[in-house]
């Protein structure tokens, strides 16, 4: 493992800006907008030089395809849950921060079959799920894009640290194959290039679904050139049934992990990934279910909605579910 651990990346806020953020986040979280027109008053005020630089990250040009901001508020918490309720802190703060980040990067949205279209996610160790491959575990969790399975994958996720770990050890782990290109043999990259892989539902869109999980259609793992690589991957779900192009996706792990950044989140920490540049992972830490365990906020943010897909939401800023959409892209 040659993993870099990240501590000054990125955007550090001032007192001032963050007290800024805040009063914005208060004012975003209370008018529970449906649409990015509803809070560009806010938008616009954000404070200048982050704003900016978020612009900037939304362009798609980064090589390490994340961009981490430091020293928000996060304001007053309750114990951290011991299960995972829908609108848990719906009106908090935290809420407006990642709302506001989200509709500057692009949209705000959830998705009908996860979570119940939930728009921000509670991501915490819950007891009898710590060994699960999703937000309510606390063991290691590989590089993985966000949705790898779905046509309408987000474009950007955005991690928000409300509560560290008890030892401050748990890294949330980002790798760019941007950065791990060069690692890759011709052979192994033309192989990734090929529409052979497939990737199966994760966990949290199939818990209601009987059988087998169902997957993908086939796709390449990686697209694009130079510089403009991008990837669509998951450690866990993405496989074939060629076997020279499961070697390739070993060697991209490998790769992955070569060129990762650990970044251990504190309070106030905000990590934005491009969901095409860079996978993510989280490693393991220790829960003690005492109402202090590690708790993160985690939001999507797609750039642009079909037009055919925004007519069939169940409700604003909630895509479709994929039984409702499957082939259409």
């Amino acid at each position: 493992m040659h993993a870099t651990t990240t501590t000054r990346r990125g955007h550090q806020l001032s007192e001032t800006d963050a007290r800024k953020m805040w009063t914005l986040a208060l004012s975003a979280a209370a008018r529970k907008a449906e649409n990015v027109s509803d809070l560009s008053d806010l938008l616009l005020n954000m404070p200048s030089e982050l704003r900016s630089e978020l612009i900037d990250f939304s362009a798609g040009a980064s090589r390490q395809g994340f961009f981490l901001i430091r020293g928000l508020p996060v304001g007053e918490l309750p114990a951290t849950p011991l299960e995972h309720r829908a609108g848990e802190l719906a009106e908090h703060g935290s809420a407006g921060l990642l709302t506001l980040v989200a509709d500057l990067l692009g949209t705000l949205v959830g998705y009908e079959d996860e979570k119940d279209g939930t728009l921000i996610h509670e991501v915490h160790p819950v007891p009898g799920e710590e060994h699960r491959i999703e937000n309510s575990g606390s063991v290691a969790f590989d590089f993985h894009t966000e949705n790898v399975h779905h046509p309408l994958r987000p474009d950007f996720l955005g991690l928000l640290c409300l509560r560290q770990d008890h030892e401050g050890v748990a890294a949330t782990r980002v790798a760019s194959v941007r950065e791990a290109y060069a690692l890759l043999t011709d052979g192994q990259r033309d192989v990734l290039r090929t529409p052979v892989f497939k990737s199966a539902y994760p966990t949290s869109f199939s818990r209601n679904i009987a059988g087998p999980r169902p997957s993908s259609g086939l796709h390449p793992v990686l697209f694009g050139q130079e510089p403009d690589l991008f990837m669509r991957f998951n450690s866990h779900t993405t496989t074939s049934d060629d076997a020279v192009a499961s070697r390739a996706l070993r060697a991209l792990s490998e790769a992955l992990e070569e060129v990762c950044h650990e970044v251990v989140l504190a309070p106030g920490d905000l990590v934005v990934v491009d969901n095409h540049i860079a996978a993510h992972g989280r490693s393991a830490f220790t829960p003690r279910f005492d109402g202090t365990d590690r708790w993160l906020r985690r939001c999507y943010s797609l750039r642009s909605t079909p037009r055919w897909a925004e007519r069939m939401m169940p409700r604003p800023r909630v895509l479709p579910a994929l039984m409702k959409i499957t082939g259409v892209l």
